[in-house]
């Protein structure tokens, strides 16, 4: 077990959604969060990263940074999500392993998975067909990092792991409606309609669609145990291992938030991937995690917390 008390912990993204709630952790465990934002280090450029390296002299790197969004921001920007996704992971692997970082936890996404997954998802299916396409330049990028974790773990030693986790929702969501995914969508559509008397909420796609959600603090959990405790090669989901279609999704949130008028389904927008639903056996195995919060109890403390943020 890797001892994290005094390690500098780089984390990309530390700043971001669930960045804030890992450096939280990180904090607890005694380690020295070192929070990287867009601002100082632009980690597609690998000079960038380089100075980065020399600047904190991290021990252990933790790679959360993406440019990712829901099934809208996907199909607008395909080729920036493949770019910067690929461009950052690969930077911050080769820099790392050029400094002789101890460990770096690389995570990945569930959009990597092929559209017709078997469902439950099993890490051995990640290969099997291509990823659902709205989403598949992300999801690609992502994946590719796997492999390249693999291979510096066989030519150089490098201590790399990858984890996969699923859809993530909480407090310090992305609540933008160009960008954000579909819990906090939601969550500010039935709160805005409910808040100005509006007849009705639109929503995209049929409905039909399942998805699996894994509240932010759980995730952030995980991450710190895989960190800790997981040393190999192989990619671990990490999830809830429960799924819910998006039709009871939407009316949960509707009668989590009051909001009592009409829901209209947009039919001509895409539904995404159809189902989402993870194994998470070797999560439970090789680190001992298991989920502890479940979907009722976080979608209200989401909700109360966009309620309390939203005017700032």
């Amino acid at each position: 077990m890797m001892d994290l008390a005094g390690k500098r912990v780089l984390v990309t993204g530390g700043a971001g959604f669930l960045g804030s709630h890992l450096c939280e952790l990180l904090t607890a465990e005694s380690a020295q969060p070192l929070v990287v934002r867009r601002r100082d280090f632009d980690l597609t450029e690998q000079q960038a990263v380089r100075d980065l390296m020399t600047d904190l002299h991290p021990e252990v790197v933790l790679h959360l940074a993406a440019e990712v969004g829901g099934i809208g921001a996907n199909l607008e920007n395909p080729g920036r999500y493949f770019y910067a996704n690929a461009a950052m992971g690969i930077n911050v692997i080769e820099e790392s392993r050029r400094v002789g970082i101890e460990k770096l936890v690389q995570v990945g996404t569930v959009c990597a998975y092929p559209k017709f997954t078997p469902v439950p998802f099993k890490e051995d299916d990640l290969w099997n067909g291509y990823p659902e396409e709205t989403n598949a330049p992300y999801g690609i990028a992502k994946k590719s990092l796997l492999v390249m974790l693999q291979a510096y773990r066989r030519q150089y030693g490098f201590n790399g792991i990858y984890l996969l986790p699923v859809n993530l929702y909480g407090p310090r969501d992305n609540f933008d409606l160009q960008s954000s995914h579909v819990i906090p969508a939601l969550i500010r559509k039935f709160i805005t309609a409910q808040e100005t008397g509006a007849a009705y909420v639109e929503v995209w796609g049929t409905g039909s669609a399942s998805r699996e959600f894994l509240f932010v603090e759980d995730a952030a959990r995980a991450i710190v145990l895989a960190t800790k405790e997981y040393e190999g090669s192989e990619p671990v989901n990490i999830g809830t291992s429960r799924e819910i279609t998006i039709r009871d999704l939407v009316t949960l949130i509707g009668k989590l938030t009051g909001f009592e008028g009409e829901i209209r389904w947009d039919t001509t927008k895409p539904d995404g991937q159809p189902r989402r639903k993870l194994d998470t056996t070797r999560a439970q195995e090789y680190f001992g995690f298991e989920a502890a919060v479940d979907l009722e109890e976080g979608l209200t403390r989401t909700i109360s917390w966009w309620r309390e943020h939203e005017a700032r």
